[in-house]
């Protein structure tokens, strides 16, 4: 396998480490003195503006600026030669699976008692709206770059939608149990990074495609954590009572999450 391919990889990862056990330090200091801030100094939404926001926009600009780069082609082309073209193998579907791991690992950790950073209601819907914030900007993005797949079987290359809905359940993930301990969250990037290995190993996607979904993805769980405190006031208002349904669904071989919500 290519070495600096395996060097990028290695440096997404340590990026996580470092992001998580800085934070888990941050969280462990402890206030020995009662502090009283005044309702008009209090925040109500924490800086969206942060180093995962920073990772992420590196992430996805590297996939842009490689679309026009002839030297970040060339390196495409490089892995797709190290992989596909010098060892000829078939296919997996195991990025398909893999892919929502990390998620469905959050629910699992649940039953199994391990208590993560918000309730069933609260998590799923913040897992539903970074989907739908990652299909959205992924789709738009594939329809405006109009790249083509490593293999020539379609223009809709950039960025890799299986890498973006990894990496935005890897950071659910981590943002779930960040507060737990870090090793969730570098488990969940270690799903979503093997993710997006495999769909070079598939030959459907180039390295620059995968870059950019690990971006999208990321920044689509950050943004969604960010706006769920506006939502949930508007949603349950406590002076209007109401009830949700949240299911999940699989259409014409998706999966998706539908919300209804009942006011009374």
């Amino acid at each position: 396998m290519n070495r600096s391919f395996i060097c990028l990889l290695a440096a997404i990862l340590l990026l996580q480490f470092q992001v998580a056990f800085s934070q888990q330090d941050s969280d462990s200091i402890k206030i020995t003195a009662p502090v009283t801030i005044p309702d008009s100094f209090q925040v109500k939404h924490k800086p969206l503006w942060g180093y995962q926001t920073i990772i992420s926009a590196a992430l996805f600009s590297y996939g842009l600026v490689a679309l026009n780069s002839g030297t970040l082609k060339d390196w495409n082309k490089s892995i797709e030669e190290d992989i596909w073209v010098k060892h000829p193998h078939g296919k997996t579907h195991l990025d398909n699976f893999l892919q929502y791991s990390p998620a469905i690992a959050v629910y699992g950790l649940n039953l199994a008692g391990i208590k993560g950073k918000n309730n069933l209601r609260d998590r799923t819907i913040i897992y539903g709206i970074s989907t739908i914030i990652m299909g959205s900007a992924t789709e738009f993005t594939k329809k405006v770059s109009k790249e083509w797949r490593p293999d020539v079987s379609d223009r809709q290359s950039f960025p890799s939608g299986h890498t973006a809905t990894a990496f935005a359940a890897a950071e659910f993930m981590r943002q779930e149990y960040k507060d737990v301990s870090p090793w969730y969250g570098i488990a969940g990037y270690t799903a979503a990074i093997a993710t997006g290995y495999l769909r070079m190993y598939n030959n459907k996607h180039w390295l620059s495609d995968i870059v950019g979904g690990a971006g999208v993805g990321i920044l689509s769980t950050d943004i969604a954590y960010w706006v769920y405190p506006s939502v949930k006031r508007w949603l349950f208002k406590k002076d209007r009572p109401s009830s949700t349904v949240v299911l999940p669904y699989y259409q014409q071989g998706g999966l998706g999450l539908g919300l209804v919500h009942t006011f009374k």
